[in-house]
């Protein structure tokens, strides 16, 4: 089955739409002489691949003869219209080809360069004729070069689309040239007449009847006045030319009231579109420059989710737990993301304007609003080792409660009379408070999913607060820049609000000055979380003030809101809260960080902070956050820790792990394969295989002599407790000892018969490790050897030493004599 070819009834439907009457007529034709739908589609096939260059003309003609050959008046006028003459039908097709101009197959690759995008005509190309050339053309028109673009198959190059508000612009601009060259024409083709008139004005009656114009109408183009006329009089423009032709005087005077007429119609209809297109330019040319703001709010509100961020940083692991796999190493210890905090001033605005939409949530209890408000004022900026916010203790009385005013009772916007009593203070004295005004300090932070969450969107708006701001001031030392150069080269002294796109009517004056950008901006935010103000009008105004550096501000509302729905779950969830009493806890015994330089010294502390915190997450991630202050700059770094317990689901697995417990838990069922594997390769040591045999021996002993009644005497005098719990880990088959879970036995009256033993057995215990020195002594060590180190031990008869004297001193400890040594040195040393 052949494949259809797209378009191709569009295209003579276009044609019979756009094209003459003729032409229009002609297609019609042969679609009725053909009959066939299939057959006019082949034919027209053959028109497209001629359009594109693929066959010559005489190629074509040979397509279409055996379509158009049975209808000698249709394939005539076909021929005539295609501009073929039938005594190039015999010439052979490359000869066709050679003469087709563009089409002529020219390897341009071995022809002469120039840089690395033209190539040179060779000279053996025939130039198309062109009439109406002057010398002036002929000596700075290009007949040679043709641009040939050379590609990299390495380039990166992408070039941008044109959005929707750039299409807006070039369609103004399109308009706008168009009715500018409809014009021009027409005033040029009025010009040719009337000095054609005043001509005609100078002469007799007899020479005006005899006055004759050419192609060209008295002006120097045949063509910009025929399409002037045309655009005109557009079926009877032949006729209009033909008369100004054969008899100027009458046709001249007529044609020219008429072009007149047209030019005063234009003229008022370009200045309607001048309003027209002036009103679009201001609307949609800041918008046409704002290539990344067009997706930014679609694109960013999907990177803001709590998914997104939380599969971020999880990436980010598994990347390096793969990497660790596959280079048979351990897996790095390290932060897996680093953020900054570049200017501690903007932790104040960010609070602002997140306490601003919390005060306005009806659904948050007063009691949890003072939490999160003690977290943005107090416990952040101790993190960040910055200055403590103002905390108000009442709040407004416009903003938390409503007066009824029939019965005085005061509500709260939630629906709950009387006021709720304001929790205490949350974070009145903490450790990371004392390290505000150090440096090379660290506060560590062991969190969960939300308080992950919150400090990532913290840290989002922070920056992005901070890029607006540097934006606004770096667009006031420009206009300062600018209006010092005016009054200094130019002496003119303006005013701030009378910049030169004000003065030209290309923008209108702002109400605010270049001086208060960012107030105004945070003015704006909180209007848009209040509903007093729409997002559209919002970007607009963003735009207005920062250009096409505004569009980062543009979801701010969406990045506050989420913001505050963490800090609702912060305040609210018990693991949240959990999180935060056992970082206060732990900051009051000096785990969650001091000075960098003594870190080490804090290593246990901090390890069983972990662990508490591991403990209270046991079902969710926990990050190990470390907030840096080194050189005047803060770093938060963010490290996942690894927490999770590798369980399976596969039956053969969990019957394995069944029988392992059920052998652990029993001692005596042990496996043949263990058994086997055990007396091949022992993992025990002998003499504790000899010291337990012995004891299942005395014990054996003791069952024959029927001692049995003295073991249940003792086991009286025995307290025991077995409360010790364990887990294991599916596939690892790893212990983990349960935390506060244990097993103590005590016996009776043991410290007292300890302390009777105490001597006995020291004395046993040194005279047995006597016992072995004297053995080595005597085996390696003689009596020579023995005397000098005595002799060096009491320093005597050696050279080079310093004068002293040694005493020996005898003491007993532990039941045991020792020996002490205490040596004396002259006067100008002293005694160690």
């Amino acid at each position: 089955k052949k494949p259809k070819l797209l378009g191709l009834k569009d295209q003579s439907f276009e044609a019979s739409k756009y094209g003459a009457g003729t032409e229009s007529l002609f297609f019609e034709k042969v679609r009725k002489a053909l009959r066939s739908a299939e057959a006019y589609e082949n034919f027209l096939r053959c028109l497209v691949i001629f359009n594109q260059e693929v066959i010559s003309r005489a190629e074509l003609v040979q397509l279409v003869s055996p379509f158009l050959g049975k209808f000698p008046e249709l394939f005539t006028w076909f021929k005539n219209f295609l501009g073929y003459k039938e005594s190039t039908h015999i010439e052979p097709f490359p000869k066709e080809r050679a003469t087709e101009g563009i089409a002529m197959e020219i390897d341009y690759a071995s022809c002469k360069r120039l840089g690395s995008s033209y190539r040179a005509l060779p000279k053996s190309y025939q130039q198309p004729k062109c009439t109406g050339r002057t010398p002036l053309c002929k000596e700075v028109l290009n007949d040679t070069w043709v641009s040939f673009p050379s590609w990299s198959e390495d380039s990166t190059f992408v070039s941008s689309k044109k959005t929707q508000y750039e299409e807006h612009i070039y369609r103004c601009e399109d308009e706008r040239f168009e009715l500018d060259v409809v014009l021009e024409t027409n005033l040029a083709t009025i010009r040719v007449l009337e000095t054609i008139q005043k001509k005609l004005s100078r002469l007799s009656a007899e020479e005006q009847a005899k006055f004759r114009l050419d192609n060209t109408l008295g002006g120097t183009s045949e063509v910009i006045h025929r399409k002037a006329l045309q655009r005109i009089y557009a079926d009877k423009a032949a006729d209009i030319i033909d008369g100004l032709k054969k008899n100027p005087s009458v046709a001249v005077p007529i044609v020219l009231k008429r072009l007149k007429m047209k030019e005063e119609e234009w003229r008022e209809a370009q200045r309607g579109f001048n309003k027209i297109w002036r009103e679009q330019n201001e609307k949609y040319y800041l918008k046409s420059l704002d290539h990344q703001g067009i997706n930014y709010k679609q694109n960013d509100t999907k990177l803001l989710r709590s998914k997104s961020l939380l599969n971020e940083i999880e990436s980010i692991y598994d990347e390096r737990q793969e990497q660790a796999s596959e280079d048979n190493s351990s897996v790095p210890v390290g932060p897996h993301m680093t953020l900054t905090y570049e200017d501690k001033q903007i932790l104040d605005d960010a609070a602002g304007l997140i306490i601003h939409h919390v005060k306005r949530q009806t659904g948050i209890q007063k009691e949890d609003k003072y939490k999160i408000k003690q977290i943005m004022y107090h416990f952040i900026p101790d993190l960040l080792f910055a200055q403590r916010g103002v905390l108000s203790d009442v709040e407004e009385e416009e903003e938390e409660m409503d007066i009824d005013e029939a019965t005085g009772i005061a509500k709260k916007h939630n629906g709950v009379g009387n006021s709720v009593p304001k929790a205490k203070l949350l974070f009145s004295n903490t450790a990371a408070q004392k390290l505000k005004g150090l440096d090379e300090v660290y506060n560590l932070f062991y969190v969960n999913n939300n308080w992950y969450i919150f400090l990532r969107l913290h840290q989002i708006l922070c920056s992005r607060l901070l890029r607006i701001y540097s934006q606004a001031e770096r667009q006031i030392e420009e206009e300062n820049r600018e209006r010092e150069w005016e009054q200094e080269v130019l002496g003119i002294k303006r005013e701030k609000s009378d910049s030169p796109a004000i003065q030209l009517r290309l923008k209108e004056p702002m109400e605010t000055e270049v001086g208060e950008y960012y107030s105004a901006f945070l003015d704006m935010v909180r209007n848009l979380l209040d509903g007093n103000l729409d997002s559209s009008q919002y970007e607009d105004n963003l735009r207005d003030m920062f250009t096409i550096h505004a569009f980062i501000a543009f979801t701010m509302d969406k990045l506050i809101q989420s913001i505050v729905r963490q800090l609702q779950h912060i305040v609210s969830d018990e693991i949240c809260v959990q999180v935060t009493d056992l970082y206060l806890s732990e900051s009051n015994i000096g785990a969650t960080g001091s000075l960098l330089a003594t870190q080490a010294s804090r290593a246990l502390i901090e390890a069983a902070y972990q662990r508490k915190a591991e403990q209270i997450m046991s079902d969710e991630n926990c990050f190990k956050l470390m907030f840096i202050q080194s050189r005047g700059q803060v770093q938060l770094t963010i490290e996942l820790l690894d927490t999770e317990e590798e369980n399976s689901d596969d039956p053969v697995e969990a019957e394995r792990w069944s029988d392992y417990v059920e052998r652990y838990v029993n001692s005596d069922s042990t496996s043949p394969e263990l058994r086997e594997h055990l007396a091949q390769k022992p993992v025990f040591l002998p003499r504790n295989l000899r010291r337990i045999r012995k004891c299942q021996r005395g014990r054996e002993q003791q069952e024959k002599e029927g001692k049995e009644g003295n073991s249940k005497k003792s086991m009286e005098n025995l307290e025991s407790l077995d409360k010790l719990e364990c887990k294991f880990k599916l596939n690892s088959y790893k212990m983990v000892y349960v935390i506060k879970s244990e097993d103590y036995m005590y016996r009776r009256t043991a410290l007292l018969r300890a302390q009777q033993s105490h001597e006995r057995v020291s004395k046993r215990l040194h005279q047995r490790f006597q016992a072995w020195v004297d053995k080595w002594t005597k085996e390696y060590v003689t009596h020579d050897m023995a005397a000098e180190t005595n002799k060096w031990l009491m320093g005597e008869g050696l050279e080079g030493l310093v004068p002293c004297s040694t005493a020996c001193e005898s003491e007993t400890l532990h039941f045991v004599n020792i020996n002490k040594y205490r040596v004396k040195y002259g006067t100008i040393f002293k005694t160690p």
